[in-house]
């Protein structure tokens, strides 16, 4: 299946779960919790206070070498956007993008999912646990705090 028709498809609208592709074009569901949903919905703020140019977008699709990955949160810059508009999936990964651990998620799932992003351009990669805390990669591996958004990594 093609993202295309995952977003045309009426059977796939409203689901109360997040949806991706793997490398195959398979759907892959995770559920959402209304914990995941807050930290999402803070982060976002956040980013929107601490980085006024540039966008933030929630549940953003990128084009992966392993399918279509939905970041939770990401940060594009004004030149990203210039360049890419709202296309859907994204062929390179926005500067700044977020994930936010659910009980679901295996840690190998997560650790791919920030090589993926890295890999289609990220320069930055935020992982968020349940209880808040953050961890930073970019490509040197994990680093001790932001260069995008310093003052924002808290929850």
């Amino acid at each position: 299946m093609e993202w295309t028709e995952v977003l045309s498809n009426p059977l796939l609208q409203n689901l109360p779960f997040k949806i991706e592709l793997n490398r195959f074009g398979t759907i892959l569901m995770s559920p959402a919790s209304n914990r995941h949903g807050r930290i999402q919905g803070r982060m976002a703020a956040n980013l929107i206070n601490k980085l006024p140019s540039g966008e933030v977008i929630t549940e953003c699709s990128i084009q992966t070498s392993e399918g279509v990955k939905v970041a939770d949160v990401v940060w594009a810059s004004d030149a990203f956007i210039r360049q890419f508009a709202y296309e859907t999936p994204y062929p390179k990964a926005p500067e700044l993008c977020i994930e936010i651990v659910s009980p679901s998620n295996a840690k190998a799932e997560i650790r791919g999912k920030v090589d993926l992003y890295l890999a289609k351009g990220a320069q930055e990669v935020w992982v968020i646990s349940e209880d808040g805390t953050t961890a930073v990669y970019s490509h040197i591996g994990k680093i001790g705090r932001s260069s995008i958004a310093p003052d924002a990594e808290r929850v």
